[in-house]
């Protein structure tokens, strides 16, 4: 990827809810896609914000975010990790996983 890219773009080492390191990660929408066109997304975020705002997430976080918020939360109301992070599932999820090794299967639950 080009260097002139917003730091969202640049994918960091490690996973930006739980910290850990050497794993794929995965190009989280901080506004999902699929609202991008609703006026109150519109409204709400700039075009440039609905493009850049990426958080580099491992699979399992990246699951749970899914699991706990719809896309419409994360759209008005979740669209930064510091947010993310302010969820009591997801954040203590993150703190549980960060404690994991790498290759371990995590299965996800509803509560």
């Amino acid at each position: 990827m080009p260097s002139d890219l917003s730091p969202a773009y640049r994918k960091p080492s490690y996973c930006e809810l739980c910290g850990r390191d050497q794993l794929k990660l995965t190009r989280h929408h901080l506004i999902p896609k699929v609202t991008h066109r609703k006026k109150r997304t519109r409204k709400q975020h700039s075009r440039e914000a609905m493009l850049q705002s990426i958080a580099w997430l491992c699979r399992p976080c990246h699951a749970q975010i899914h699991l706990v918020l719809t896309n419409q939360q994360m759209s008005e109301q979740f669209h930064s990790v510091e947010a993310l992070k302010a969820v009591p599932e997801i954040d203590k999820f993150a703190q549980w996983v960060a404690k994991r090794p790498a290759g371990l299967k995590v299965t996800h639950r509803r509560g």
